[in-house]
């Protein structure tokens, strides 16, 4: 089992949230973070510059079956890749175990 956590721009959560319940990714959790990125320079919106260096982006964290990171994976980055700095990051880590706590299943039956 591995554990995939991305990191995207907000604007395109709904894409790869739509993304990866066609693939039958149906589980996973996310919250709003703020990070600091490699882009230093503000941004000017009618004649005012903000600050871009404090960047708004969405975490998700999956647990996939070994069979589905490749695809999981692919599915996240064409879902949220724009071409520009800033897209994101995906981090891949090995599950040792998993337990569903309602059946005491355990391993990746507790998955699906």
């Amino acid at each position: 089992m591995k554990k995939i956590e991305a990191i995207i721009r907000k604007s395109r959560f709904k894409a790869v949230k739509d993304a990866l319940h066609e693939i039958e990714v149906n589980f996973f959790t996310y919250w709003d973070v703020t990070g600091v990125g490699n882009e230093k320079k503000g941004k000017v919106y009618r004649g005012i510059t903000y600050n871009t260096s404090d960047i708004q982006r969405r975490y998700l964290s999956l647990v996939v079956s070994d069979e589905f990171e490749e695809k999981t994976i692919k599915t996240i980055i064409e879902a949220s890749k724009t071409g520009e700095v800033g897209d994101g990051k995906i981090f891949v880590s090995d599950i040792n175990n998993t337990y569903r706590i309602r059946t005491e299943e355990k391993g990746e039956q507790a998955l699906s």
